[in-house]
């Protein structure tokens, strides 16, 4: 009779557990561990580029192809998306500051829109070990430039102006878009070279015209890629919450911390996760 009556009392709590389970799927329809992986990773990536002044893809697309399972193409097409709410957000702030150079990013943003499409297209069709050999390749470079930063004015020796300059920032505007929609990253640090170099552009208001610019660009790449099923909507949110607090708190602590030092540190992690992604590229069976 006991054993009856709590067998009885073990079938209704779990048909009032699987009530509230079915519950829970309705309320929340992607499971929580994925909704918080994704707030992290946007939160790691925001803290990254508020921290050493980089867009947080370079960061976004591996972790979200190692710890989340995206596929690569998809995980491009994800970042890029991403990169519009995080480069709004530092625009907004350098233009309170007065840092941004409009004609500039006017021109870095119409040329890139135009080949961040041409981008897309081609993150598409080409092979996902193809897509992670070009990722790592720019995960190096991208550590040259980090690492280079601080010495970038030095290297300004064109300081061009007027066409020369205009010509310059089209040319900086192609190459950046079609990068970025291949690759699915801002491509900040390139539109700052190219503007520091090029132009002789102080590193302030090249960060924020880049910023701006990269906005429209990121907006056309990330619709060229959503259209070819390329972007991950549901993680969206959590990525594009955790990468605006994580930028807010990088820019806040990078006053308190060696910048010289972080800027190191991270070039050689890129440095690694590039090789890495070279490496196993190399590998085809095993991409």
């Amino acid at each position: 009779m006991f054993f009856a009556v709590s067998c009885g009392r073990n079938r209704e709590k779990t048909t009032l557990w699987g009530g509230y389970q079915a519950l829970f799927r309705v309320i929340f329809p992607r499971q929580q561990k994925e909704c918080g992986m994704s707030f992290l990773i946007g939160l790691i990536a925001g803290v990254f580029g508020g921290l050493v002044g980089l867009g947080g893809g370079v960061v976004m697309v591996p972790l979200m192809t190692r710890f989340m399972g995206v596929p690569q193409a998809r995980a491009h097409g994800t970042s890029l998306a991403v990169v519009v709410a995080a480069g709004l957000s530092g625009a907004f702030a350098y233009a309170l500051e007065g840092t941004v150079d409009y004609g500039a990013a006017l021109i870095l943003a119409a040329t890139a829109s135009v080949t961040a499409r041409m981008g897309a297209h081609y993150c598409s069709i080409l092979p996902e070990w193809e897509l992670k050999r070009y990722f790592g390749c720019i995960l190096v470079v991208a550590a040259f430039l980090l690492a280079t930063k601080p010495y970038l004015q030095f290297l300004a020796v064109f300081s061009l102006t007027g066409w020369a300059a205009m010509a310059a920032l089209a040319v900086t505007g192609l190459v950046t878009g079609f990068v970025a929609g291949l690759l699915g990253i801002g491509g900040g640090a390139f539109m700052i070279a190219g503007m520091v170099i090029f132009i002789g552009m102080s590193q302030h208001v090249a960060q924020g015209s880049s910023l701006l610019s990269m906005v429209p660009a990121a907006a056309v790449g990330a619709w060229a890629h959503w259209r070819r099923g390329n972007v991950e909507v549901p993680i969206l949110p959590g990525l594009a919450v955790g990468i605006l607090i994580g930028a807010f708190l990088g820019g806040a602590v990078a006053n308190f911390l060696p910048e010289q030092t972080l800027r190191i540190l991270f070039a050689i992690v890129l440095t690694w996760l590039g090789i890495a992604l070279i490496k196993k590229s190399m590998i085809k069976t095993n991409v």
